[in-house]
């Protein structure tokens, strides 16, 4: 690949990252990212919004991701770089693209990471209480910073078992589910019943709902940040693609498959705890709330691979000189104790916030984190489209190739902006779009503006 005025970063040099990720914790951190709280939590939300319809929603961006993640995929196999998709970004369409991508996604995800230990405190205090969900938010932060600066090698193990957990807790919910709804639990099946009206709200119901889908899925991208930092990054980040799209589909759209099979529009539950909700109406109270336990270990989960990517992320923009150096100094143990800190920041300020507004502020979180994923999968996507025609013009040979090339690249991008567009004829969701819109063109043009002066000055 031309680095197209980025430094390329070596992750095998001392003073930098340190290969201490093995292929299984990239598998598991990847699916421990994406099932947190935009499915136990947001999942809810978006039957809410377009009642049974939503299957149809989460189908749709269930396909745009398998897609996107096997661009990613021959993006990650070919150049592993703790950048990612900010690097390959930087490469295709310049170094200030490169630098609105980084720091897009390095804005939310900590908001990610904020919304996932709001979420698994408020999980715990509904559970145990003993201490205020602002209080439970407050010791996670804290611990799963610690965690965080212990290295890499340390993270991926618990991490590994963090993420096992929740895919035995999903395989085991999906049962349960099936169970009660083919009448093989004490509580008689509702069948059918809750898809009379299939959608509710109509598009602008379904509409609504496709940005908190995309947060659902949201995080999956970790997996090119992690494969910098795992042995034998290629083949790794391959197997992973291949192991893990499917697995998502499956555990996402039959988990709302059951939810909205179970649950009637306008139940608390949606909101509160559609899986928990699941269980109490299987007749399974005792399960739900052992299940609810789990779900609170799951988003905490979720929180600490995206604090990892976060991390990562705001170093490699140190090191490619679109942020700060101070963030690219390393620990003993190859940790950028800077960048940790850093990512941790708004995690913080919401234990405050929490503490003077409540719930309302993971349900703000959650409505914001949306629109920019949709940037980083239709700028992911246009970077795939341009590397891989340079890849194919110079006979470079790529490790992993994306189907159907060029035709599924361009589809997926056309229905990437066509949830744009739908977005800006609905009201709740065009103020949101136009924002992250504004946002990403200042920070593009910030880069750009950056870049030059920094041209500028080698030059003299």
């Amino acid at each position: 690949m031309a680095d197209s005025g980025q430094d390329h970063i070596d992750v095998t040099d001392e003073s930098h990252l340190r290969a201490g990720l093995r292929p299984r914790h990239l598998i598991m951190m990847s699916l421990g990212s994406a099932i947190g709280a935009g499915l136990f939590v947001g999942s809810g939300e978006g039957v809410s919004l377009a009642g049974p319809a939503a299957l149809i929603a989460y189908a749709i961006i269930g396909l745009i991701i398998v897609s996107v993640m096997r661009m990613l995929g021959e993006l990650a196999a070919a150049d592993p770089n703790p950048g990612a998709f900010s690097y390959y970004v930087g490469t295709a369409l310049g170094p200030g693209a490169g630098f609105m991508m980084g720091w897009l996604w390095w804005v939310q995800m900590t908001i990610v990471v904020s919304a996932e230990a709001l979420a698994a405190a408020e999980g715990l205090e509904n559970l145990i209480g003993v201490v205020p969900a602002w209080a439970w938010a407050l010791i996670f932060m804290v611990v799963f910073t610690v965690l965080n600066l212990t290295g890499a090698a340390n993270f991926g193990e618990l991490e590994f078992w963090l993420a096992l957990i929740k895919v035995v807790f999903i395989v085991v919910f999906l049962g349960i589910g099936a169970a009660y709804l083919l009448g093989w639990t004490s509580e008689p099946s509702p069948g059918l019943d809750h898809l009379g009206d299939f959608a509710p709200h109509g598009l602008s119901g379904i509409t609504a709902a496709l940005l908190v889908i995309a947060f659902a899925f949201g995080g999956i991208e970790i997996i090119a940040v992690a494969a910098a930092e795992t042995d034998d990054p290629g083949p790794s980040v391959t197997k992973a693609i291949r192991t893990i799209v499917w697995r998502i589909l499956v555990f996402y759209i039959g988990s709302v498959l059951v939810i909205l099979l179970v649950i009637p529009a306008g139940d608390e539950s949606l909101d509160t705890g559609p899986f928990v909700g699941v269980l109490e109406k299987a007749g399974l109270p005792a399960v739900a709330t052992a299940m609810g336990a789990i779900i609170v270990i799951a988003l905490l989960s979720s929180m600490n691979v995206n604090l990892y990517g976060a991390s990562r992320m705001l170093f490699s923009l140190g090191v490619r000189r679109m942020g700060p150096s101070s963030v690219t100094r390393t620990s003993t143990n190859s940790v950028p104790v800077r960048a940790v800190l850093a990512s941790v920041v708004v995690g913080f300020l919401m234990v405050p916030a929490n503490y003077l507004w409540g719930e309302q502020v993971l349900d703000t979180l959650l409505s914001v984190v949306g629109s920019t994923l949709l940037v980083t999968w239709l700028s992911i996507t246009a970077a795939q489209i341009v590397l891989r025609r340079r890849a194919d013009a110079t006979g470079t040979a790529l490790p992993m190739r994306m189907w159907l090339f060029p035709y599924l690249s361009v589809v997926t991008f056309l229905a990437l902006i066509a949830i744009v567009v739908m977005g800006l004829f609905d009201d709740g969701v065009r103020s949101q779009i136009i924002s992250t819109a504004v946002l990403a063109a200042v920070l593009w043009g910030a880069g750009t503006l950056l870049h030059r002066r920094q041209s500028a000055a080698v030059d003299r």
